[in-house]
């Protein structure tokens, strides 16, 4: 009897217990389903990060995003433009093997900006994240998208790079996404307006977010002819685009065509943390291009390489697009994605401001704005560095590469430290007579690269052979002319 009283008296004190703490935790962590996340950003997905930086000094407009998940994370793409600029796509097939993501890129520069990959890379190897590859370390993967910014405001020479991507690495974090001209959209245009970067989010119930990120830069426009107003706000979640009403009639003055660039894209990134199969996460991706064509028109044109990656960071059961147990779920996540996606590129649009001589949407339509309060906060919250020349010699240092390491026993003198991995001086990888440094040993043009003689040597063994062939020649026509005549 003592021993049950004791043991109801221990339960009642447990249950005050954890009514105190219900009573002292917040009612939920997550806000009410159908509402934004906290940052109303594609970082509100667990499990997702976004670094960005750029530069719009002369001669350069141009910059790179990335966005990051610390945990390789299942992803997929659809591509329908026309006209790609992408890199590593085919892994992200369902009918290949590799298991995941570790970082995406959406950049400025077009093809020449898929470089920047390489510095994200480099990055996510130091941290040993990547698929292991056994002695080789780790094999980052890292697919990528760009859009076509050469020339459009800076100069067509002045690209990313490497170092870019790898201040974009470092520059990422979960926290607010800075939005308009800025990372990956700096030199973004779309329906003769300027473009950028946009991205929103939505959480589902439960703690399942959908969350985009989108670089608007299409060859269409994101502006509706009929009354000049945005198809993306539509979409808009509550209080989203509070203030933001159709421009006055003698603003709105649209060309009967608009004008089409004829090199552009539009690309984005979908993600959720609800788990998904790789297939289910190819059909986000294509689903999410429904959001594109509900805010731009004409949409996947020849011009554009139109691109959307699809990302789950969820751990457990997948879902899947076979079972029928798991289709109201997966229709839910697909149909938010797109919405999303329309929600984020009509931010791009009225986060951007006019730089040179393209106009933002905010100032070529001023009266549709002109209420918008919250618009300074999506120019300038979250981080975006610029990118200048002390950073990019950082980024320059920690980038060179580890030299390959001499052959194992090239030689037995030990005592003088011969054999033993030797790392070329950093002032060895290129030098002014364009030559390259391979362990040590410089390759002139027309070099095979392995061991041989100086030229110098060459042309005396070669001289002294000639010379030993003329004096033998001599020697035998001197004979013949001692002989008698027959």
């Amino acid at each position: 009897m003592k021993s049950s009283r004791i043991a109801a008296l221990a339960a009642t004190a447990l249950a005050c217990q954890g009514l105190a703490l219900v009573a002292a935790a917040p009612a939920s962590a997550n806000p009410a389903a159908g509402a934004p996340g906290t940052h109303n950003a594609i970082t509100d997905v667990p499990g997702i990060q976004v670094g960005q930086v750029q530069s719009d000094t002369a001669p350069y407009l141009t910059g790179t995003s990335v966005v990051y998940m610390p945990t390789m994370s299942v992803a997929s793409v659809d591509q329908r433009g026309g006209a790609p600029a992408t890199k590593e796509t085919d892994l992200l097939s369902p009918l290949n093997s590799n298991p995941g993501v570790n970082a995406i890129q959406l950049g400025g520069s077009s093809m020449y900006g898929l470089s920047a990959t390489n510095g994200i890379i480099r990055w996510l190897e130091d941290r040993g994240e990547g698929v292991g590859v056994g002695a080789g370390g780790v094999a980052p993967i890292v697919p990528a998208a760009d859009i076509f910014d050469l020339g459009r405001g800076g100069d067509p020479k002045a690209r990313t790079s490497a170092e870019w991507g790898y201040l974009a690495a470092q520059a990422t974090s979960d926290g607010p996404v800075r939005q308009g001209g800025v990372g990956g959209g700096t030199g973004a245009r779309g329906g003769g307006l300027r473009g950028g970067v946009g991205t929103a989010s939505v959480h589902l119930g439960d703690g399942i977010y959908v969350g985009a990120m989108v670089i608007v830069n299409p060859a269409g426009s994101p502006v509706d002819p009929a009354d000049c107003t945005l198809y993306g706000t539509k979409f808009g979640i509550g209080d989203e685009f509070a203030g933001y009403k159709a421009p006055k009639k003698k603003e709105c003055n649209p060309p009967s065509t608009p004008a089409q660039q004829p090199a552009n894209t539009t690309i984005a990134v979908v993600a959720t943390n609800a788990p998904l199969e790789k297939a289910a996460a190819q059909r986000m991706s294509g689903n999410a291009h429904d959001g594109m064509a509900r805010a731009i028109s004409p949409i996947h044109t020849l011009g554009d390489g139109d691109t959307v990656f699809a990302v789950s960071t969820g751990k457990g059961e997948a879902l899947q697009i076979n079972d029928p147990a798991d289709t109201r779920q997966l229709n839910a996540i697909f149909n938010a994605g797109a919405s999303t996606l329309a929600r984020a590129i009509a931010k791009a649009v009225l986060s951007s401001e006019s730089i040179g001589n393209t106009s933002s949407y905010c100032d070529r339509y001023p009266s549709a704005c002109k209420g918008m309060k919250q618009l300074k906060q999506w120019r300038t919250q979250g981080n975006a560095p610029t990118v200048t020349p002390e950073t990019f010699a950082q980024a320059s240092e920690a980038l060179k590469q580890t030299p390959v390491p001499a052959p194992a026993g090239a030689d037995k003198d030990k005592g003088k430290g011969k054999g033993k991995p030797n790392a070329a001086p950093a002032s060895n990888t290129r030098n002014d007579a364009g030559q390259d440094s391979q362990n040590g040993i410089v390759l002139a043009s027309g070099d095979t690269g392995g061991p041989g003689v100086s030229t110098g040597v060459t042309t005396a063994l070669l001289a002294a052979v000639l010379l030993s062939v003329g004096l033998l020649g001599m020697h035998l026509r001197g004979r013949r002319r001692a002989l008698p005549s027959a």
